[in-house]
Parts: C-alpha cells; structure tokens; sequence
C-alpha cells in the first residue's frame, strides 16, 4: 500500500504537469490565434485563383502549357503533411493512419506512388519503416513562409511536367474550428476543370494579353504554391487547434487526478490518525490495568 509520502510525491507530480499542460494550452490558443487569422485572409485568394484555373482548364487547349496536360506515366505523388511536433491528441495519427491506408490501397492495386513529407512526425513515421521520401520539410511551421510553399510547389510541378507523375494529391488536416480538424485528400495536379451544372454550356472564348501562353505560364505555377501555402496553412491552424483542445483536456483531467488523490490521501491520513489513537488509548489502558494489578 502506498504510504502518505508516496501519495503526497504522486500529488505534487500530477500539479507539477498540470501547471505545463495549461502553460501549453495557453501558448497553443495564441498560436492559434494568429494561425486562424492567416488562414482565413488566405482561403479567398486561394479558392478565387482555384476558381479561375478551373475555368481556364475547361474552356482553354491543354497544349497551350504542360501542368493542362496529363502525362500517363502509372506514378502518383503524395504530400503527406502533419505536424514537426506530438501532444496534440490524434491530429498526427489521423493523417498517418489515412497516408498508410492510401498506399496500402495503392499497392494492392500496383499503383507507384512517390511520398514527400511535411513535419517531423510524418518524416519519423516513414522512416521507421523505411519507406523511400523524395522529398521532406521539416521545422517550418515555427516561421512558415510562402517560400516553403514555392519550394514544395515547385518539385511537385517539375516532377509533373518531366513526365515522372500523372497526379499529385495533397494529404493534410483541414482547419474546421479550434476543436475540429477533418484529414483530407485533395487533388493538386492535373488541374481539373471547373464543373458545371448542364451539358449546354458553350466554351468562352477568350482573349488573352499579351497571350495565352505568357499568362498560363505566370498563372498555373502560381496556382501550385498557392494550393501547397493554403493547406500548409490550414494544417499548421488545426495543429494549434488540436494541441489546444489536448492541453485543456488533460488539465481537466490532471485537475480530476489531484482530487482523486487528495481524497485517497486524506483517507490514508485519517486512518493513520486513527491507529495512532488506537495505540495511545491501547498504551493507556494497558498503564491503567498494570497499575491497578
């Protein structure tokens, strides 16, 4: 049985975490703050420019640039993005557990796929298992940058336009709310059309100035790295979200400990009291009896 000093070290110890989970929580909410902002000053541009490239792939000739093409090469390209750090409940464990379904699902189909990883705890992950990275990126989301985003765009669009990909998906934790984060696979590359609603529409013919080929090719480039940034940002707001939501989860539940061990460590204090009670009216009466005898 544990002694008084035991549960006394044990009480100590459960604040001692208490006081850095809720340190943590507090450096996450701000975090997050600053992170949620950028996300949402990002997602219009990103899905308006999205919006745009979407009617250029439907109404413009994919010859007129290489990333309006689909080379059939039977390789795909995985960005895996994930946190460089834990303690933020299953927002690692999600997106890994989702990549390992997708590649296993790939294999079965015999389907090559080459990974490129984004955080620390995915980089681990593959390498633990030896799995091959083309690519990785590691403690960028301390001072994430759109230079980060321009470096990831840009292999992903050299691969696919060298002919070594026909697709690339982007697999990361879309940004909901500081308690909601959903894993999602989204399609980077090729471009896909903008969907329309009736078989009727007639393509809009366009005029371009300077040209076609000038615009597309400043425009579908930008396009990547803006889609690479954006997620990149969604990912790193839902990682603050979720350490957040984990930080004031197990403060609660170091608060629930301390009470717990405080009622176990009273009990334990009162039962002591009481066998030294004991003793004392048992010595007592023990004196009483020997000098009455």
């Amino acid at each position: 049985m544990a002694t008084l000093r035991d549960i006394r070290r044990r009480i100590n110890s459960v604040k001692s975490t208490q006081q850095i989970t809720k340190a943590m929580k507090m450096v996450a909410a701000a975090k997050l703050r600053r992170a949620q902002q950028r996300i949402v000053e990002a997602r219009p541009y990103a899905y308006k420019l999205q919006e745009v490239i979407g009617s250029l792939a439907l109404r413009t000739d994919p010859e007129q640039h290489p990333l309006l093409l689909r080379p059939e090469t039977g390789r795909k390209g995985l960005v895996i993005i994930a946190a460089d750090k834990g303690l933020c409940g299953a927002f690692n464990t999600n997106i890994l557990r989702k990549a390992f379904e997708y590649l296993r699902q790939a294999e079965d189909a015999e389907v090559q796929i080459t990974i490129l990883v984004v955080g620390r705890k995915t980089r681990d992950f593959f390498r633990r298992r030896q799995i091959e990275r083309e690519g990785e990126w590691i403690n960028i989301f301390d001072q994430l940058a759109y230079e980060h985003a321009a470096e990831i765009g840009n292999q992903v669009a050299k691969g696919y336009i060298d002919g070594e990909l026909d697709e690339v998906h982007l697999l990361y934790n879309e940004f909901k709310s500081a308690g909601i984060q959903r894993p999602v696979m989204e399609q980077l590359l090729p471009m896909a059309p903008l969907a329309v609603e009736t078989d009727e529409l007639q393509p809009t013919e366009y005029i371009f100035e300077p040209s076609a080929e000038v615009i597309l090719h400043e425009l579908l480039p930008r396009h990547v790295k803006i889609q690479v940034y954006r997620v990149l940002l969604e990912s790193a707001a839902a990682e603050q979200g979720a350490r957040m939501t984990a930080m004031e989860a197990a403060t609660k539940s170091a608060a629930e400990m301390i009470e717990r061990l405080t009622l176990v460590y009273n009990k334990a204090r009162q039962e002591r009291i009481t066998e030294e009670l004991l003793d004392i009216v048992g010595g007592a009466e023990a004196l009483r009896k020997a000098g009455t005898a």
